[in-house]
């Protein structure tokens, strides 16, 4: 893949809130998991976890927790990736709970992109309780809810959110 195929790879992908009632395959949902094995990770720790919910009860009372988000409900997958604290708290100390949460999110990108690859559209979703997702998933202390990854086939937006100017989130050499 040359750059200008990636850009329009990057381009192309959008959050989708809509989705089609077609379940995710196990090759598909295991495909997006393998995917996100291979994201860098301080000291290869790989501290994150992904709890992967398809059951519809489960979905919907991670809705709830989402503050009612629709799309959390419908979206046939949700891929909860999860910051393991222990994981890099063990070599790094208390600096391990920042690069658990670099980990995980750099995973939860990974399944993001992976799915795009498949057609499978996502909606990254970081507005929830984390309490309740906890509690729904029945997740361990040292264990962090940071995204539920909603993932399904869906339709793209017909118009795109505009965004910044690149310029304007660069800095040389200092702020």
């Amino acid at each position: 893949m040359n750059s200008s195929d990636f850009s329009r790879f990057l381009s192309g992908r959008s959050s989708v809130r809509e989705f089609s009632e077609t379940p995710l395959n196990q090759a598909e949902i295991d495909f997006i998991i393998s995917c996100a094995g291979t994201a860098p990770s301080a000291g290869n720790l790989e501290a994150w976890d992904v709890v992967v919910v398809t059951d519809a009860e489960l979905r919907l009372d991670l809705a709830e927790s989402a503050f009612g988000q629709q799309h959390v409900s419908k979206a046939p997958a949700l891929f909860v990736v999860c910051a393991n604290y222990v994981r890099s708290m063990s070599q790094y100390g208390e600096r391990g709970i920042l690069y658990a949460v670099q980990d995980a999110t750099i995973a939860c990108t990974y399944m993001m992109l992976a799915a795009h690859t498949q057609n499978i559209s996502t909606c990254w979703t970081g507005a929830f309780e984390e309490d309740e997702v906890r509690q729904v998933l029945g997740l361990p202390p040292h264990v962090r809810p940071l995204a539920i990854l909603a993932a399904g086939h869906g339709h793209a937006t017909a118009v795109r959110a505009g965004r910044m100017n690149i310029g304007e989130h660069v800095h040389s050499d200092g702020w």
